[in-house]
């Protein structure tokens, strides 16, 4: 059937974003047509998370809302993708009878054949969870739908994680770390630019992994370095970079090729040695401060984002207090602090010392009061300095009607950079004189 209208929910991280524009691109490349409003869709599609339990609710209340529109609007299918029915398939199945079809991770290239077999009459117990081995990883090949005029996109370099922290079932839900080839990554690259992208943002579970699966040395330095090489890319950001993978080369290019923003995504999740021992992070505290210093030695203008977790088995009041202190202490540009969630099939929800839910969130919301205070004075100290910004669209503020980001903001995750300009467009990257700020926020006037 031509024109059948299709509505996609991508809940999670940004890898899920780019999953979900695969998948949208695979649809309208087909004759089925993608609508903002889910009352209108005759399928809906919602690619969950399944990171943390706060996730897992997050995906269920949301299947339940979209589930609603088979009695208020046009919906006839409701299919369901991603982390959620990778781990929690066959309950999913049984708990959640308003869903017609759940997918697996590596069922994203698969979505058309999906899709069209949903509008075949097949007998009665059809099968209704496809999830097999978690190991599609995308191409070059793979179309992605990019949001209209859009300036910045995320570049996805690997998938799956092969650290194991204690606490985290990514390795399971997603499988072993995979890395593109080199080649596949700077052919979408080019193509992202031809399309007008100014900014790519690297990301994988643990971009400093890259390379290492398919034995290539200096892989994330040699990428960076390439990608900095495509002309029409004016800004290269990288995300989620492990401290333990974290080298002096990869810093060093960062410091030497102008395109690529000094900012550095490092979740370091603790300070203390035995609490980091038990995550099984692979690295010291002397370590992490060590890498800290050698990046604001090679990068004195880096802007410092980390994510922390409060909470964890065996975190005693003197060490939370020791992480509070060296957050006073090393003065992070922006942080995200997440309370620890006990994860079945993890090693750490086999670990004792447990510690309330009101005491971790009395934890997370002591370190978040002392980075607003950090941050604030952080953006306070650049108000008259220049700085360069993309511009991404209108603001709801009539003194500062755009709205755009600084080298030193990420989409999303951080705060942005309220303008005063003139026929600004979006996707224009223009000098700013800083004017105010806030705890999160910089306001500026283009110069």
């Amino acid at each position: 059937m031509k024109n059948r209208t299709v509505h996609i929910v991508s809940l999670g991280c940004a890898k899920n974003q780019v999953d979900a524009e695969v998948m949208a691109a695979i649809l309208t490349a087909r004759d089925y047509r993608i609508t903002a409003e889910p009352q209108a869709a005759e399928v809906i599609l919602v690619n969950t998370c399944a990171f943390i339990l706060p996730a897992k609710e997050e995906a269920i209340d949301e299947i339940l809302r979209m589930a609603r529109y088979k009695k208020t609007g046009a919906l006839q299918h409701l299919v369901v993708a991603g982390c959620l029915p990778q781990r929690y398939g066959k309950a999913l199945e049984k708990d959640i009878p308003e869903v017609d079809l759940f997918l697996g991770i590596s069922e994203v290239p698969n979505i058309l054949a999906h899709i069209k077999n949903l509008t075949v009459r097949l007998p009665a117990g059809r099968r209704r969870l496809v999830c097999g081995k978690p190991d599609f990883l995308m191409t070059a090949r793979h179309p992605r739908l990019l949001p209209p005029a859009a300036a910045t996109t995320y570049l996805k370099i690997a998938d799956g994680c092969s650290n194991r922290c204690t606490y985290c079932i990514i390795p399971t839900i997603r499988g072993k770390a995979r890395s593109r080839h080199p080649d596949d990554i700077l052919q979408e690259a080019d193509g992202l630019a031809e399309k007008g992208v100014k900014e790519i943002i690297l990301i994988a579970q643990d971009t400093t992994a890259y390379g290492r699966d398919l034995k290539m040395r200096q892989g994330l330095p040699l990428l960076l370095r390439k990608l900095a090489a495509i002309e029409k890319i004016r800004w290269i950001r990288l995300l989620y970079t492990h401290p333990a993978h974290l080298t002096e080369d990869v810093l060093s290019v960062m410091a030497a090729e102008a395109k690529i923003c000094r900012y550095l995504d490092i979740p370091i999740q603790h300070i203390d040695d035995a609490v980091l021992k038990a995550m099984n992070r692979r690295i010291s505290r002397k370590e992490i401060i060590k890498l800290i210093e050698k990046a604001r030695a090679l990068m004195p203008d880096v802007a410092l984002r980390t994510s922390l977790i409060t909470g964890f088995p065996g975190e005693t009041d003197a060490r939370f207090h020791r992480l509070v202190d060296w957050i006073r202490e090393i003065r992070f540009d922006h942080l995200g602090v997440f309370t620890y969630s006990r994860e079945e099939g993890t090693p750490a929800a086999r670990l004792s010392s447990r510690i309330s839910e009101k005491e971790k969130q009395r934890r997370r919301d002591l370190l978040m009061a002392e980075q607003a205070l950090i941050s604030f004075e952080i953006n306070d100290s650049l108000i008259g300095s220049r700085q360069e910004c993309i511009i991404e669209g209108k603001s709801d503020r009539p003194d500062y009607p755009f709205r755009g980001r600084c080298r030193r903001q990420a989409p999303e995750i951080d705060g942005m950079t309220y303008l005063r300009g003139e026929n600004l467009s979006i996707g224009d990257i223009l000098a700013c004189t800083i004017t105010d700020a806030a705890e999160y926020d910089l306001f500026g006037e283009i110069i």
